[in-house]
């Protein structure tokens, strides 16, 4: 079953990912490198993906919801909308895209 608690398994599985709670106790906010890439809460994970044209696909498959707050180029997966597996492999996608924005010497130290 699919909820705050095991997408954040699935963030903290992601080299250098730090939690945090910015926005207070109902959020979790992941980020690699100071820059944020994914953000749990009750009603799902928020992730980036590569494209507009990715998110809107994915949002027009009735799979997710437009992230309140964030670029459209992410998007809200509520929890049990997709299987286990997917959003495993949206977290990681996630994380993949902006570890590969950060700097190359910050990318070398997080393993």
């Amino acid at each position: 079953m699919q909820d705050q608690a095991f997408a954040n398994t699935l963030c903290a599985r992601q080299a250098g990912g730090e939690k945090s709670q910015p926005f207070g106790p109902d959020a979790d906010v992941w980020k690699v490198g100071g820059k944020i890439f994914a953000v749990t809460s009750a009603q799902g994970t928020v992730v980036k993906t590569d494209s507009l044209e990715t998110a809107a696909l994915v949002i027009e498959m009735g799979r997710a919801m437009k992230a309140p707050y964030f670029h459209a180029s992410w998007m809200l997966l509520p929890h049990g909308q997709v299987p286990d597996e997917e959003l495993a492999e949206r977290v990681a996608t996630s994380y993949a895209l902006i570890r590969a924005s950060l700097p190359k010497r910050v990318q070398s130290t997080l393993g």
